[in-house]
């Protein structure tokens, strides 16, 4: 796991030592939005010493304890990789679920003797019904995996092409990966759950149109005063909605977290994923820049047999947005409690998981997705 410079000679010089040490090595790139015109240069490198490329474009990177916007980190695989890329899904979410689920249908599925292996999926951010998605994948394949994943794109929320391997780079589409068991993958968001709950009593897929049967916005404006002395407007509307977002109830107590991104002129809200009909709802507020628990929740979940790896991060772009200068913190305290020699990763613009490993798959907004592994 090396974060390279897109300069041809290094990149040559890095993917040829992992290649004469490993000759099966397949290598998966995180790269920030700011670098994409060079992609063409790595993807020619791969082409030409026949290595499998395959990954996602991204806000920014996390290197360590910091954001930053150039070079790309490259993941070696040392013994391969499985993976497909499905491009062009379409709006229809059981169709979209249809078409991932046959693609995979023609992969090669490792047995390691250690369990199944984790799907890792990248998803287009501008994809609107990915957690409808999720739920008809998981009709179809079942536990076959372990599910982990994130979104792709760019944070100004403009459609780009964000997905690619070894030839394409390609929009709305999808990345599936399959890491081997011994990956350990987590997820969490650690977002406190306010005893007020709300019913979504009008939605259209990712849209709130009324809550407790009145307008969306003037409950959400009011919840906001009342309980945390803010006041919201038309025109802050943007500044203060990521510290506040909304929560969809699950049966466990849980909470799945809608980050709100448009207001429309009929103040009805648009949330970065999908909200059920009569949904039980909450108004969130993030959570304290100075705390640790989301930390502490993935060292419990990866576990003690996570310590001492290379650790891939991703960090939702919401959150960050939220948390301010204190993401630093957060992301050192990460790293160190792993005690990762390496920890790499991206902004993510959505996150896809189950704080239980084996959980069903679930569209997350504001969590962190860790994955360790002894590869490169």
């Amino acid at each position: 796991m090396r974060r390279v410079a897109m300069d041809e000679d290094l990149l040559d010089q890095t993917l040829g030592a992992w290649q004469t040490q490993w000759p099966d090595v397949a290598v998966m790139a995180l790269l920030p939005e700011r670098e994409v015109a060079r992609l063409p240069v790595l993807q020619g490198i791969c082409r030409r010493r026949g290595m499998s490329l395959f990954g996602g474009v991204f806000p920014q990177l996390i290197d360590g304890d910091q954001l930053v916007s150039d070079g790309v980190w490259l993941l070696a695989h040392e013994r391969g990789a499985t993976y497909t890329l499905v491009p062009d899904l379409p709006d229809d979410a059981a169709e979209a679920a249809l078409r991932i689920a046959n693609a995979l249908s023609a992969v090669s599925v490792p047995d390691e003797g250690q369990g199944p292996p984790t799907l890792y999926l990248m998803f287009d951010s501008e994809l609107q019904h990915i957690a409808s998605i999720l739920e008809g994948l998981y009709q179809r394949v079942a536990d076959r995996f372990r599910y982990a994943g994130v979104c792709t794109g760019s944070e100004t929320f403009e459609p780009i092409p964000c997905l690619f391997d070894g030839d394409r780079l390609i929009a709305r589409g999808v990345l599936c990966a399959l890491l081997p068991a011994a990956a350990q993958t987590a997820l969490a968001h650690c977002y406190p759950v306010p005893e007020h709950v709300l019913s979504a009593t009008a939605t259209q897929g990712n849209r709130i149109v009324s809550i407790d049967w009145q307008p969306a916005f003037e409950v959400y404006r009011d919840l906001v005063r009342k309980h945390y002395g803010v006041e919201l407007t038309k025109e802050n509307f943007y500044t203060y909605a990521v510290h506040f977002p909304i929560g969809l109830l699950r049966a466990n107590g849980d909470v799945l977290v809608r980050i709100p991104v448009q207001l429309k002129e009929d103040g009805s809200l648009i949330l970065k994923g999908e909200v059920p009909e009569h949904a039980m709802l909450v108004v969130l507020r993030g959570p304290d820049a100075l705390g640790t628990a989301c930390v502490d929740a993935l060292e419990v979940a990866l576990g003690p047999h996570a310590k001492g790896k290379n650790a891939c991060l991703f960090y939702c772009a919401g959150r960050r947005m939220h948390m301010g200068e204190a993401v630093h913190g957060e992301l050192a305290a990460m790293q160190a409690r792993l005690h990762a020699p390496v920890m790499g990763g991206a902004l993510s613009l959505g996150e896809v998981g189950n704080p239980d490993v084996w959980g069903y798959p679930m569209f997350h907004n504001a969590a962190l997705v860790c994955t360790t592994w002894q590869g490169r």
